[in-house]
């Protein structure tokens, strides 16, 4: 028998093959690690990606289980294109969804003289009014035409998640909250008018920060819906006013939020999202399309939300956004001069003397720990 060197414990050689039995054992699903009861499972699911965190209080927040993946509408728009290079018909299947880049190659697909088809749950993320999917060239159908690539749609995708983190031996928590951008649909209104009532709804009953949270969603609110009857007992959110709740997690931003008051900025791919904030109240916000955003119209705004300056009537005719509230008292314990912004576009204030938030170390998981300061203001009082 070959010597060991000094200092080293002798053992038997192990085969590559049981080695990695071994492994496969050590991993599986029978030695998952252990995460606490109260543990939330939140994801943040955005134009471009969806960021996902696992938190677990008995955890530092900095060695929280996190990941960031495409969103679900980069998925299934990238579904759908291979279908199109393919010369494929497709049928989609499944919830209504964010549209973007999932809508967009849905249009491309029928403009390639190529066959869609969808359920009627489905078809609503092309429009929420059948008709006019239909009038498209869409086929409604419950299932699908012989031959036809099935996509499934839908902002999240549980099932996909648990199977990628099962080697890892991570199991999802039970508690599951989810952050959507619904424009909503009511019909006969443009889904900016339905959105901009939102908006103006979270100024309603003193501004309290738990109306940003439901457990069923606010009336019209189609995208978060979708999300509730395919993740049961889910708690949900608006992808801005998660963002708000998130920046509290860097402590610059929460001493002044519950002393002098501040102005938070989420630059997102697709929303601007600005908010008047003191303690656990609203004040004031406005909402701009970050595709029509420059530095100058993000420090104009935000001077003029600021000052309570904006012109909150004519918002929507003067900018492009979904509008803009203010509550009177503002005047009374404002001006809020600390400015912090977050976002993935956060690029477009740099320069402008914002501090750039970045809860527990992470800029990218702020709609995230947003979620969980959600879930922690409904059931922890």
């Amino acid at each position: 028998m070959r010597g060991c060197p000094l200092g080293d414990t002798c053992r038997p050689s192990i085969g590559l093959e049981a080695k990695s039995g071994m492994i496969k054992s050590f991993l599986s699903p029978h030695h998952p690690i252990t995460s606490s009861p109260s543990s939330i499972l939140a994801i943040d699911v955005g134009a471009g990606t969806q960021d996902v965190l696992l938190y677990d209080p008995a955890r530092e927040p900095e060695n929280s289980f996190k990941l960031v993946l495409p969103s679900q509408t980069q998925v299934v728009g990238a579904r759908v294109r291979e279908a199109t290079a393919a010369g494929l018909a497709v049928h989609l299947r499944g919830v209504l969804m964010g549209g973007g880049a999932s809508s967009e190659a849905m249009h491309d697909h029928l403009a390639a003289g190529l066959a869609l088809s969808a359920t009627a749950d489905a078809a609503r993320t092309i429009h929420n009014d059948l008709e006019r999917v239909r009038a498209l060239g869409v086929e409604i159908r419950p299932d699908a035409p012989t031959g036809a690539v099935v996509i499934e749609t839908g902002d999240v995708d549980l099932g996909a998640l648990a199977t990628a983190l099962a080697p890892f031996g991570i199991e999802l928590p039970r508690r599951v909250a989810i952050a959507v951008q619904d424009h909503g649909f009511r019909p006969g209104a443009g889904n900016n008018e339905v959105r901009f009532e939102y908006l103006q709804g979270l100024l309603a009953g003193g501004g309290d920060l738990r109306r940003m949270v439901y457990t069923e969603p606010p009336d019209g609110m189609t995208r978060m819906e979708a999300v509730r009857r395919s993740t049961p007992d889910v708690y949900l959110m608006d992808t801005g006013a998660a963002a708000v709740l998130g920046a509290l997690g860097d402590p610059v931003v929460a001493e002044a939020a519950n002393s002098d008051g501040a102005i938070l900025v989420n630059v997102g791919n697709m929303h601007t999202f600005a908010t008047l904030l003191k303690g656990r109240r609203l004040f004031g916000l406005f909402e701009h399309h970050t595709g029509g955003i420059t530095p100058e119209i993000i420090a104009g705004l935000v001077a003029r939300l600021r000052d309570a300056t904006l012109d909150t009537e004519r918002f929507r005719e003067t900018f492009d956004g979904h509008g803009a509230a203010l509550d009177p008292t503002y005047r009374e314990v404002g001006p809020f001069t600390f400015v912090a912004v977050t976002g993935p576009n956060r690029r477009l204030a740099r320069g402008l003397g914002f501090h750039e938030a970045a809860p527990h170390g992470d800029m990218m998981l702020t709609g995230a720990w947003g979620l969980v300061e959600g879930v922690r203001l409904l059931t922890e009082e």
